[in-house]
């Protein structure tokens, strides 16, 4: 499909980082309105080259991560749809394309080359922004990579970042005094010593954050009067009546249409129903709410999506191209995408263990409504199903627990054959 149009260069060399005085220069301004404030532990003696780790739930994250590494030269892991239209931008201040949730060795090279290079690796491993301000899955090979490049882990972890501008209501919120803490958690000899699986530990104990909690527990005061606009994506099931993909929002009111119950979101971030009880109050509980009911259709082998959507594709950073209509099918097989582009039928698949999370986006560039993206690793796929039947929201959730369940089940099944072969 699309065979004559050209794919995105993965293996150009990245650039050792251009214009970091005028990069920090644009950050300033943001970091001085918010009142950013930076804190570094373990930090004493680590130059550059090192790994750096940071967490994602706003595009402020990188204007702090500009401010943690300079003057030093950073080369940034950047999803292709962030190239459209400024690729050779991008390549200039040494940003590297990844499509997102693919297994790609032509990108670990492009790291070995930086850190070659006496540079630092940036790499957002969440691959997404935070739904609701809580940690997102991690690829498990991240310890591993840590181990080959033999140098410094560094995290750089942010707070408030979420609540300021949410990944389902963007404008500022007005958030002052955000945090970010720059840590190292292993040194360049315990990369060195340590097993993958000890530095992957590492990696997951720093990556716990709940931004909704930072909130509450520093007293952040939002007055923003349409806080609440934009949260029924996350939170698509009512806990009420149970009904799926009725809920709306609007100003600081979330409600279900099917049994017309409400709940007001305070300044702190809290939820409280006007009427009967509340549920959850704390909005990453109704979050995993939604995940465990995900995970109960999963086991018992139920889940299941099939409908008509409209299909972008991006084959390289010049432009989406409209491939018309196609079938999209999430079950218990993984994902499936059939259609017709250009008068070629195609069916392209993506196995339950191909894929450990998948990237989601709502009412994406506010021209179509709310999409899932999938890649392989030439193309990548913006699907957009057709009426209201639907959370991607659900799909991101469904991807992780087919993934969980079915490396939990393989794994079982792999002890037993060792246990009857022991017996035998």
């Amino acid at each position: 499909m699309l065979d004559n149009v050209p794919r995105f260069d993965m293996k150009k060399p990245p650039m050792r980082m251009h214009l970091r005085p005028l990069i920090m220069a644009l950050c300033l301004p943001a970091l001085i309105t918010h009142k950013n404030k930076l804190t570094k532990t373990n930090m004493e003696g680590i130059k550059p080259p090192y790994l750096l780790l940071c967490n994602h739930n706003a595009f402020m994250d990188f204007k702090v991560a500009s401010k943690a590494t300079f003057p030093h030269r950073v080369n940034y892991v950047v999803a292709i749809d962030g190239f459209i239209g400024r690729e050779w931008l991008l390549r200039f201040i040494g940003c590297i394309c990844k499509r997102k949730f693919t297994s790609d060795v032509t990108l670990v090279r492009q790291l070995r080359r930086v850190i070659s290079n006496g540079d630092i690796a940036a790499i957002y491993p969440e691959a997404r922004y935070s739904l609701c301000g809580t940690t997102a899955v991690l690829p498990e090979s991240l310890g591993q990579l840590a181990k080959m490049l033999k140098v410094p882990v560094v995290t750089l972890i942010c707070h408030g970042h979420h609540v300021n501008s949410p990944f389902w209501n963007l404008p500022d919120h007005k958030v002052r005094g955000t945090e970010a803490e720059m840590k190292c958690i292993v040194t360049e000899e315990e990369a060195k010593t340590l097993d993958h699986t000890e530095i992957m530990a590492r990696i997951e104990k720093e990556f716990q954050y709940d931004d909704f909690a930072w909130q509450k527990e520093n007293g952040k005061r939002i007055t923003y009067k349409n806080r609440a606009k934009g949260l029924h994506k996350v939170l698509y099931q009512c806990p009420h009546c149970l009904t799926e993909y009725r809920m709306a929002s609007d100003g600081v009111t979330l409600r279900c249409e099917s049994c017309g119950k409400s709940w007001v979101m305070d300044e702190y971030g809290s939820l409280s129903a006007t009427e009967g009880e509340t549920e959850f109050s704390h909005i990453p509980d109704w979050y995993e709410w939604e995940r465990a009911n995900v995970r109960r259709e999963v086991e018992n082998g139920t889940y299941s999506f099939t409908g008509k959507a409209q299909v972008d594709a991006l084959p390289n950073a010049r432009k989406y191209i409209d491939i018309g209509d196609a079938e999209l099918t999430h079950d218990m097989n993984g994902f499936r995408l059939r259609g017709n582009a250009l008068g070629e039928d195609y069916d392209i698949s993506w196995s339950v263990p191909e894929l450990y999370s998948c990237h989601i986006e709502y009412d994406y560039l506010g021209k179509k409504g709310d999409c899932v993206d999938l890649n392989k690793l030439t193309d990548t796929f913006y699907i957009y199903p057709y009426g209201r039947d639907f959370a991607v929201t659900k799909f991101a959730l469904a991807t992780e627990e087919l993934y969980f369940h079915y490396w939990k089940n393989k794994k079982t099944a792999e002890k037993k054959v060792i246990q009857n072969d022991e017996r035998h």
